[in-house]
Parts: C-alpha cells; sequence; structure tokens
C-alpha cells in the first residue's frame, strides 16, 4: 500500500463538512466533557478518512471523546490543527499521546483569550457601534454594519480553519504574533468612549449640566458597592432603570 492510498487527501466536499459542523459544536453540550461529542462529531468526517484501519479509528474517537471546552470561535482552528495532528499520527510522525497534550494546553489558553478578546471587545464594540447607528437613525447604515460584521466573523473562522489544518500546531506561533490580548485592551478602551458618546445621546435633560453629577454618583457608587461590598448587580440595575425613568418624567 502506498502513502498516498495509506493517507489519502482530504476533499474540498469533506473539509466543508467538518467546518460547517464547527456551528454545532455546542449542541450536545454536557457536563463531563463539555463540548467533547460535538468535537467528535465535528472529527468524525476526517478520521475516517485518516485512519482506514478500523482499530486506528476507535483510538482516534477515544481521543475526540476527550475533555474539550473553548469559545466556539476558536473551534474552526482546533479542528482544523486536531485534523492535521491526526494526519501526522497515521503516518507515524508524530506519538497519538502528543494530539491530547496540545488540545489540554491549546484550548484553556484559547478559551480566555476568546472570553477577553471576542466577549469582552470585539462583540462588545460591534453592538456599541450598532447603537450608536440605531441612536441617529441610520437604520440602513445599521443593517450594512451588522451584516459586516456576522460576514467577517465567518471569514475569520474559514481563514483560521484553513490556517489550522495547513500549518497545525504551527499556526499557533502566527496566533502569538497577532497580539490578541494587547488589541482587546484597546478595544475596551475604545468601548468605554463609545460607551460615553452614547450615554451622551441618550441622556434625558442633557442640556443641564448638573445633569452629569448624581448620574455620575450612581455609577460610581454601583461599581465601588458591587466590587467591594459583593451586591449582586441585579439591584443596581433595577435601581438604575427606576433613576432613569424617574429623570424622565420630572424632567
Amino acid at each position: 500500500m502506498t502513502s498516498s492510498e495509506k493517507n489519502p487527501a482530504l476533499s474540498f466536499r469533506l473539509m466543508l463538512r467538518t467546518f460547517l459542523r464547527c456551528y454545532l459544536v455546542g449542541a450536545n453540550f454536557n457536563t463531563r466533557g463539555m463540548q467533547n461529542v460535538g468535537l467528535a462529531m465535528i472529527l468524525e468526517p476526517g478520521l475516517k478518512v485518516i485512519h482506514p484501519d478500523a482499530k486506528e479509528l476507535q483510538k482516534a474517537r477515544r481521543r475526540s471523546l476527550q475533555h474539550y471546552n473553548t469559545h466556539p470561535f476558536w473551534t474552526p482552528l482546533l479542528a482544523g490543527i486536531f485534523l492535521s495532528l491526526e494526519r501526522d499520527i497515521s503516518r507515524g510522525i508524530l506519538p497519538a499521546p502528543m494530539l491530547q497534550r496540545v488540545k489540554n494546553t491549546t484550548t484553556y489558553t484559547l478559551s480566555a483569550l476568546g472570553d477577553s478578546f471576542f466577549g469582552g471587545g470585539v462583540l462588545v464594540f460591534w453592538s456599541l457601534v450598532l447603537v450608536m447607528l440605531l441612536v441617529n437613525g441610520w437604520v440602513v447604515l445599521a443593517w450594512l454594519w451588522l451584516a459586516s460584521c456576522f460576514l467577517s466573523l465567518q471569514v475569520f473562522k474559514v481563514m483560521t480553519f484553513i490556517g489550522g489544518f495547513r500549518d497545525g500546531i504551527g499556526f499557533l506561533s502566527r496566533l502569538k504574533r497577532w497580539d490578541l490580548i494587547n488589541w482587546g485592551q484597546r478595544i475596551k478602551l475604545l468601548n468605554a468612549g463609545l460607551l460615553v458618546l452614547i450615554w451622551m445621546q441618550l441622556w434625558p435633560g442633557l442640556g443641564s449640566d448638573w445633569m452629569w453629577a448624581p448620574w455620575t454618583g450612581v455609577v460610581v457608587l454601583a461599581a465601588i458597592s458591587a466590587f467591594y461590598l459583593r451586591l449582586s448587580r441585579n439591584w443596581f440595575l433595577l435601581a438604575f432603570a427606576g433613576y432613569w425613568a424617574a429623570s424622565i418624567i420630572w424632567f
């Protein structure tokens, strides 16, 4: 049996199926393995081609069913990397335990990075810009912005999936050079500025400069109380909404 017969190339159609399955990674979320069933479903088409031997296929399936949990935006990248590693394992280039070591190292790191960069930065930025456009009555621009954000995210997923499969764990070095941690901090600062602009546009009685004083005091007091007194933020949210409504009625 030749090398090409033992390790046939993964077709475009198969890779497309694998990528589309990444959107269902959380469909069978469980408390034991987290997203492991979803990951196994994603890798299944590729594993069948990479491991034609039934015994090796079962071993690969067991590896894919190990505990797995990360930010869903990184799932295409990790799926590509894992398929690349399985391909190298089937060729005898890497030992089988290497995949689990890589999984343990990368998934939790990318999970924290995804929560910070995407959850706390990019998605908030997209939402704030959308709110700004809607507040100013630019509905068409808001729809265009929403569509461009959605499409850019899909392009990001496709490119990282391709890069992860093509470069394997080497893609992680490129990801490190992107410096997403510091970019996330910059985006959060930008979000703070956008929030102030939105606040200025929605402020009741903006004509009075003194209206800033009580509102600012409420926000600062709520932040200090939530941090030091460990009070639930839900109470402050209710109080904030009540004060907002009272200000609108009064002024």
